[in-house]
């Protein structure tokens, strides 16, 4: 070469390197010659898959366990008595420990399964036979930002790879002309930031993309040029460079990203518009989610309810949901535990239950794996007077659909609801059974860098086999 810049022969690995054309041709390079997901990049798992696709409903900021899906009279009976003589109080968050508080809430027996669940919930009460609760979570961290990326990521530390990224990589998408892993923002992003939705060492193009829920959903989703034609041959002439800096430098991670992103752009014109258009659907499907509702934030949390739907539809792997602004703080209520629980209950509460259903009614929970939770759950006693404190010694998640065992309850904390007491579920564990479901081994599911195979749930996880049809 006129640079100088030549090698004197060629791998195979180098010829695919350099042959490649588009991202997608490099990116099942690189699966293929990880063990693990060689197989996987042509859509083959580990065994059958019970889902295929991935709905996670954050709830940032850690709802109260004592408040949601876990009732324990031992609050009601015990209301304003000091804690410590009851059982060790662990250190808090802030250091403010109250007396024990009551839930402000009573709970009903919902469904054939009889399973209780808050006043906080009355719509999603009515699924609660498609749900399984696990009661028995508990995480490593107290705070926000490290709880957010253990959750997120199987680990505390900051740039690790996303649970969404994870499965973006080794599964890939059904769909050609939109993102694998979709993050829809209904306004709060999570302590953590971006990284919580980052691909870490995994290729850039597997990092979740972040939509809106409302009008072009992403921005600079149309042309500037006047003409199509315009636009591919600027699309053809960046091709030509990166391409050429490739031959100059060697394939890298970033260009290959870069590349695919012009071209995933470029099919998301398409797309996105249809995608972002509710008009076709029926005021019946509308009204099941709530966009009809008083409370502003109920139609915004509708709105992305109705889309990550859509996006499943559409074969987007992954699509997680963000807490829309209840105009007080999201689900970490240190004082006005009852106004603000109600506040972001009331967002979601339409919302999900439209979604569960809606999914259920067009064939799709089946094969949609849902999972509700945030990062830690609260305290059974005050912070203060009327807020409740960070507790990652237990709390409650659920799952439906996607090959859960519907109308179940998995594990206990005491009668505090304080701390496990039985089948102690950690973050790994939901993970592992996440990727089970999907037909992935986490064991298996490795990426080797940094001179160790990685993968999600690094050397932890069980598969939670009692929460599965």
């Amino acid at each position: 070469m006129h640079c100088g810049q030549f090698r004197q022969q060629f791998t195979r690995r180098d010829m695919l390197k350099h042959c490649a054309n588009g991202f997608g041709a490099a990116a099942l390079t690189a699966l293929l010659q990880d063990q693990a997901f060689s197989g996987v990049a042509t859509g083959k798992t580990h065994f059958p898959p019970k889902a295929k696709n991935v709905i996670f409903l954050y709830m940032d900021g850690g709802p109260s366990q004592v408040d949601t899906f876990d009732p324990k009279p031992y609050l009601t009976k015990y209301n304003g008595k000091n804690p410590g003589e009851f059982f060790k109080v662990e250190d808090t968050q802030f250091d403010n420990v109250g007396k024990v508080l009551k839930s402000p809430w009573n709970f009903k027996q919902y469904g054939e399964s009889g399973i209780p669940v808050s006043d906080l919930f009355p719509h999603i009460g009515t699924c609660i036979d498609d749900m399984a609760v696990i009661r028995s979570v508990v995480s490593q961290f107290p705070e926000h930002t490290f709880a957010n990326y253990f959750l997120h990521t199987g680990s505390g530390l900051q740039g690790r790879p996303s649970m969404g990224a994870w499965v973006n990589y080794g599964l890939g998408s059904e769909c050609q002309d939109l993102p694998g892993f979709v993050v829809v923002n209904g306004g709060l992003i999570p302590p953590g930031g971006l990284d919580c939705f980052n691909s870490g060492f995994l290729p850039a193009s597997f990092q979740g993309s972040v939509f809106k829920p409302g009008g072009s959903g992403i921005a600079n989703v149309k042309r500037l040029e006047k003409t199509a034609q315009t636009q591919q041959q600027k699309l053809k002439l960046m091709q030509q460079l990166d391409r050429f800096k490739q031959q100059q430098s060697g394939v890298h991670d970033e260009i290959e990203s870069a590349i695919s992103n012009y071209e995933l752009a470029y099919k998301m014109q398409m797309a996105i518009p249809d995608l972002m258009s509710f008009t076709s659907e029926s005021k019946a499907t509308l009204d099941l989610y709530g966009f009809n509702a008083e409370y502003e934030p109920t139609r915004t949390y509708a709105a992305e309810c109705l889309l990550a739907r859509r996006l499943v539809e559409r074969g987007v792997r992954f699509v997680e949901l963000t807490c829309t602004s209840v105009k007080s703080d999201r689900w970490d209520q240190h004082s006005n535990l009852k106004r603000d629980h109600e506040n972001n209950a009331r967002a979601v509460d339409q919302p999900i239950a439209g979604l569960l259903k809606d999914l259920k009614q067009r064939g799709l929970l089946d094969t949609t794996l849902v999972i509700w939770g945030g990062e830690f759950g609260r305290t059974p006693f005050a912070q203060g007077t009327n807020g409740r404190d960070h507790n990652p010694f237990g709390f409650s998640m659920w799952m439906a659909g996607g090959g859960i065992k519907g109308g179940t309850v998995y594990g206990a904390t005491d009668e505090w609801g304080y701390k496990v007491v039985e089948n102690r579920v950690e973050i790994h564990d939901i993970h592992a059974t996440m990727l089970h479901l999907l037909g992935l081994e986490h064991t298996k599911s490795t990426f080797r860098f940094g001179g160790r195979d990685m993968r999600l749930t690094d050397v932890h996880g069980h598969v939670v086999h009692d929460v599965i049809a």
